[in-house]
């Protein structure tokens, strides 16, 4: 019998490495998934559709909201995206750990309708570092890099919501920190009772 999974908000700003951190720790954690969001976002050079995002027009965005198929969505930089409720509730009805990468408003949104997930935040170790990192990409133009560190400190301003905080400045480090997470909820105790019950009951068998 599997426990039930639990549910993982990851939010930072643009540029923090929140991708690059949940990739690897789907890697190397057991049992986590990342969910996959719908978007009206385009398609940067790279990103494959179906495993980065689900590249969708805004009207079929806007029909998947009325029929209620979102778990949240939130717009981002005049960009719209959703997470699929159906697929987050079969993974962790199948006791599988789910990550979801969202901004903040998203991750308010999934705590009030899941009071049991996880909020995580990452921060990068200063504006400098930041500033560096968004400009290294080279895929965006300096007024677009000007206005996402002007939402990244509007968006680290809300860090204190989170239930836990990373940061971002040596990636080993960092990845060390959300394996540990994601490490001490698969050995809560009532997790355990269920994952381990035979194990459980053999250890108090007098027979």
């Amino acid at each position: 019998m599997n426990s039930i999974g639990t549910l993982y908000t990851v939010s930072a700003p643009s540029g923090a490495g929140k991708t690059s951190l949940v990739t690897a720790l789907t890697q190397r954690s057991h049992r986590l998934k990342v969910s996959v969001s719908h978007t009206t976002r385009p398609q940067r050079p790279g990103e494959v559709d179906g495993t980065n995002y689900h590249f969708i027009r805004e009207a079929a965005f806007l029909e998947m909201l009325e029929r209620a198929e979102f778990l949240e969505h939130a717009t981002v930089f005049d960009n719209l995206y959703g997470t699929s409720q159906a697929w987050v509730e079969q993974q962790l009805a199948a006791g599988i750990d789910v990550v979801l990468e969202i901004d903040w408003q998203g991750a308010q949104q999934i705590k009030h309708l899941m009071p049991a997930s996880k909020s995580i935040f990452i921060v990068p170790p200063s504006r400098k570092t930041l500033l560096e990192r968004l400009t290294s990409r080279g895929q965006d133009e300096a007024a677009v890099i000007e206005r996402r560190m002007s939402e990244a400190t509007q968006e680290m301003s809300h860090y204190a919501e989170s239930d836990y905080l990373v940061v971002n400045d040596l990636f080993e480090t960092a990845l060390g920190d959300l394996q540990a997470i994601i490490t001490s909820q698969q050995l809560l105790t009532k997790k355990q009772i269920v994952s381990r019950q035979e194990l459980l009951a053999g250890l108090l068998s007098q027979s």
